[in-house]
């Protein structure tokens, strides 16, 4: 009884502020919607992140509420909007997400990729940089790689980013119209022929793992030109970009010394498809202080943490900030926690964690956790 009458009081708060939208679909998403969350189909969900793009912190939350459900934000809908506005035989525009630490610029990424998916675009996601070149467990293998001088392979890393790759574009991946252009030679029995379907190069990659890496880099070649000669349209979201442009790594050689990101062969691929030197495709990137190492960053900026070299990388681009909630979004997280079970209290609850987390999502969600 003391459950039922718990439960009864903290829905009766929520009834207050309409926190969900019925819209499923983000191609339908507009202006109305902003600050209200949807959710996203389970099919839907694991196609597109069972291998990783949401914060380990969101995933446990979403494991609690037995649901994925995602804020509908401006930052998100900006972007959408320029997508549905740009002439696709001109060069990729490039779009950066910014913000302040725990913003929510990889949920903004995840709706961007929902809309993708959605729009039938072929997606080229990298979930998280620092999961290749900060996070080093015992077990990543790393090798010198055999077809470029100077560089290190991570083919466990490249094999599993492939398997991700195919997750994420399972139908696509069926069209006939993906078609390698050239031969390529792997060794001495193992050749992809020209006119191969590319879904057969992903899966060499699979079950071949020393190639992966070499792999991926003619896959991004292979891309570019078939999405510039109109056979797709590519959707490109690397989540972390600044860990590319960091100096160094936590690889080590076996002589201990340490890796930089350039000689990481994973590396030039995607900093290859990131130029605009192809059509028919959108990138967006992050830019995030959590990326790095470094602990006393002074900005979250894009000219300070994607530095020279990256700054002129991505240039022309369109900057977009993700901020704290706005008073509305902050509402609306608020009755949807409540309706979850996850804050639980007396109203007056929520000014209280309003002014302790100033409106940072990340903030929020934690400090609601232990109610």
């Amino acid at each position: 009884m003391l459950l039922r009458n718990l439960r009864f009081s903290c829905r009766r708060y929520s009834q207050a502020v309409t926190f969900r939208t019925i819209e499923s679909s983000p191609k339908q998403h507009n202006e109305k919607q902003i600050g209200l969350f949807y959710t996203l189909d389970k099919d839907v969900c694991k196609q597109l992140f069972g291998h990783g793009g949401l914060p380990k912190s969101f995933t446990k939350q979403t494991k609690t509420f037995t649901e994925t459900a995602l804020m509908v934000r401006q930052p998100a809908l900006d972007i959408m909007d320029c997508i549905k506005a740009s002439d696709f035989d001109k060069p990729a525009i490039r779009y950066v997400l910014y913000g302040e630490k725990g913003a929510g610029k990889s949920l903004t990424m995840a709706h961007l990729l929902h809309y993708a998916h959605s729009e039938g675009f072929l997606i080229v996601h990298v979930p998280w940089v620092s999961e290749w070149l900060r996070r080093v467990p015992r077990h990543k293998e790393m090798s010198n790689s055999t077809s470029q001088e100077g560089f290190v392979d991570i083919p466990l890393d490249a094999a599993a980013w492939l398997l991700h790759f195919k997750m994420q574009n399972q139908n696509i991946l069926k069209s006939s119209d993906l078609r390698i252009s050239k031969d390529y030679e792997w060794s001495s029995r193992e050749k992809s022929s020209a006119g191969a379907p590319l879904a057969e190069l992903v899966e060499l990659g699979i079950n071949r793992v020393k190639y992966a890496c070499d792999i991926i880099n003619v896959l991004m070649n292979e891309i570019k030109m078939l999405s510039s000669n109109k056979f797709c349209k590519t959707f490109v979201a690397i989540d972390g970009f600044n860990s590319f442009l960091y100096p160094l790594t936590r690889l080590k050689t076996p002589t201990k010394r340490k890796v930089t990101p350039e000689e990481v062969s994973l590396t030039k691929p995607f900093m290859e498809i990131t130029k605009n030197d192809w059509s028919n495709g959108v990138i967006v990137v992050t830019a995030d202080q959590i990326a790095v190492p470094d602990d006393h960053q002074e900005s979250y900026l894009p000219k300070y943490l994607l530095c020279k070299k990256g700054f002129e990388h991505l240039d022309p681009f369109v900057p977009v900030e993700v901020g704290r909630y706005t008073e509305r979004e902050y509402l609306s997280c608020a009755s949807y926690y409540r309706d979850r079970l996850w804050m639980r209290g007396p109203p007056e609850l929520e000014t209280e964690l309003k002014l302790a987390s100033a409106c940072n999502p990340y903030r929020f969600m934690e400090m609601c956790a232990p109610l």
